[in-house]
């Protein structure tokens, strides 16, 4: 048995039971593909779920507004896949007339679509060859093959995206391709793979030199950088709230928050002074205030780490911006927004 036989029986056996493999649906398994990239499939289900049930057909989606979009994606992360999806739905809905793209190359002009998904979305709903190629996949063929080409430089790209393209099964691209994802994602895991009952342990140079848990080799990240976060929650007698739309590119585009300051460092309840109320329009209507958090709420981003404190305003009146309380949990926010509503029940 080769390399490609190997990996489709052992799929044959042990795929999870997942609706998106039920179909050759275009549009769900786009939907499927967006939602899952960098989610585990665990968190990313009852998403799929509710997208699939909410907006059934392309069309459905591309008449949502924007904000519905989000809210529904509200906890997933990585907001601009919502925001690239919805794009991309608007453009097959009304100048693609609800025809979904059927090959690699014109899916890749799709919005927030990449090489991955669009071999992914090919393969699976078109049975075109186009190679796959993951976390999981370059997981298995660096172990498998003992590359040790970092997965994230150009090099180890090209490198990786050839040895996958050598390797398909031409005559069942969607399976293999399944096939090997699964196997990254169930037996070859990043942490403690099971390599007692992997069918390919046999010829795997990885673990014949010891080196499973070396690779795959990636770069160094980015710097993580910190920040200070102050959220002012602006209440006035009315029962109504300050909630903002950050409109600024990032990736919380469009999304709801209160208020923000930034700070140079962590600010104690005895700083209040030192917040730059000016900047946000709010100095003159200021009552009362209170630290809603002594300690810092941590938020871990890819790239930064957002040190947060929540300060409670007692308002004498607020802008015409202002919105009810009880309509606050409308609105898309991000995780850290949305924990923080729950927690503090209005």
């Amino acid at each position: 048995m080769n390399f490609n036989k190997i990996l489709t029986f052992w799929y044959s056996n042990n795929k999870r039971d997942l609706p998106w493999r039920e179909t050759q649906n275009p549009y769900h398994i786009w939907l499927s593909e967006i939602i899952l990239q960098q989610t585990q499939v665990k968190q990313g289900l009852p998403y799929y779920e509710a997208f699939v049930k909410q907006y059934p057909t392309v069309f459905d989606l591309a008449n949502a507004t924007e904000e519905a979009v989000l809210k529904l994606w509200q906890g997933l992360g990585y907001y601009s896949r919502a925001r690239n999806l919805h794009t991309a739905s608007k453009h097959i809905a009304f100048n693609l007339k609800g025809e979904f793209p059927d090959n690699y190359k014109d899916l890749l002009k799709l919005k927030g679509v990449g090489d991955y998904t669009a071999s992914a979305i090919a393969s699976i709903a078109y049975n075109e060859p186009a190679a796959v190629v993951d976390g999981n996949v370059y997981r298995v063929l660096s172990r498998y093959f003992g590359i040790e080409t970092p997965i994230n430089s150009t090099n180890g790209i090209k490198e990786f995206k050839k040895l996958a393209v050598s390797l398909i099964n031409k005559d069942e691209p969607a399976i293999y391709n399944q096939a090997i994802m699964e196997f990254g994602a169930l037996q070859c895991k990043p942490k403690n793979p099971d390599c007692d009952t992997c069918p390919l342990s046999d010829s795997c140079i990885a673990l014949q030199k010891n080196m499973v848990d070396q690779l795959p080799v990636k770069l160094k990240k980015t710097k993580v950088t910190t920040k200070y976060f102050n959220f002012l929650v602006c209440l006035d007698n009315d029962k109504n709230v300050l909630f903002e739309k950050r409109t600024n590119k990032g990736i919380w585009q469009n999304l709801y928050q209160f208020p923000l300051i930034e700070s140079k460092k962590s600010l104690a309840a005895e700083e209040f002074h030192l917040l730059d109320l000016k900047s946000v329009q709010l100095k003159s209507s200021v009552v009362d205030y209170s630290l809603y958090n002594d300690m810092d709420k941590v938020h871990k981003l890819s790239h930064q780490h957002l040190h947060t404190k929540f300060w409670i305003l007692e308002m004498a009146n607020l802008p015409d911006n202002a919105i009810p309380i009880k309509d606050i949990t409308k609105y898309p926010t991000p995780v850290l927004i949305s924990e923080f509503i729950e927690a503090f029940k209005f």
